[in-house]
């Protein structure tokens, strides 16, 4: 199918993205009809295995059109082939911080001649019936190297610079630790906010979108108008975990 976050990129449009660390086809079934744009299985911080995520990518088919993406761990080719294969659109991928570790996703991401990514698409490709899948498969897949560490932000240009990078992702936690600050998100440091600046100048520059991890939809949205064109709102479990604390706090009228 095309993907529907490159299409509203090259429309200018931004995209909002829900996060999974719970491991559960039925959980995320009932989570992305929330009206996301993408939902991501995050392999790396989640409670989430290979298993886990093929389980939340059939509870996400619920919904046409919704985009299914992974983080994975790291930038590993066995991961990223599995999850490419199990239906993954987009790979958002930690630490890469250097532009030899951002051509090696690509790599990692890409059928030949564009990559080395293994032949077999179990389940990307309908359970393994013969599809166009394979022909498709280099334009439509997302590469998402995240930007997080001082490292990457002194190879910045070069990491953009590489062929076949759709989009960059921040953590704002780690870079924060990073530069020596306390890890968390929805920053406000003006050194923090002039890097999410520099960002967004030189993604706008080659036509990448910027994508950021968020703790609240208000700090998202402000972060959509700054001019990020990917976000993310917390994850399932913060989500809920805040909906239940506010249930609590009114039912005994706090």
């Amino acid at each position: 199918m095309p993907n529907k976050l490159k299409e509203a990129w090259k429309a200018g449009k931004a995209v909002i993205n829900g996060w999974l660390a719970i491991p559960s086809a039925f959980s995320a079934e009932m989570y992305a009809q929330a009206g996301w744009d993408s939902v991501t299985v995050d392999m790396q911080h989640g409670v989430q295995d290979y298993l886990s995520c093929v389980a939340c990518f059939q509870g996400m088919q619920r919904v046409p059109g919704l985009v299914p993406m992974v983080r994975v761990p790291w930038n590993e080719p066995g991961i990223i082939g599995k999850v490419l294969d199990a239906g993954a659109y987009g790979v958002i991928c930690p630490m890469v911080n250097t532009a030899a570790e951002a051509r090696a996703l690509v790599q990692y991401c890409k059928y030949p001649p564009q990559g080395t990514r293994s032949n077999g698409p179990i389940r990307a490709a309908l359970y393994g019936e013969a599809t166009s899948y394979q022909a498709t498969a280099n334009d439509e897949v997302l590469v998402i190297p995240m930007i997080e560490t001082q490292q990457a932000l002194d190879n910045l240009e070069a990491i953009l610079d590489v062929p076949g990078i759709d989009a960059i992702y921040v953590g704002p936690s780690d870079l924060g630790l990073s530069l020596g600050l306390a890890p968390k998100l929805d920053r406000e440091e003006p050194e923090v906010l002039r890097i999410y600046e520099r960002l967004l100048k030189e993604t706008g520059k080659r036509g990448i979108a910027a994508g950021l991890h968020n703790g609240t939809a208000a700090y998202a949205h402000r972060m959509i108008k700054m001019g990020f064109k990917l976000v993310t709102i917390a994850n399932d479990v913060g989500l809920m975990v805040n909906a239940a604390r506010a249930a609590v706090r009114e039912a005994r009228g706090g």
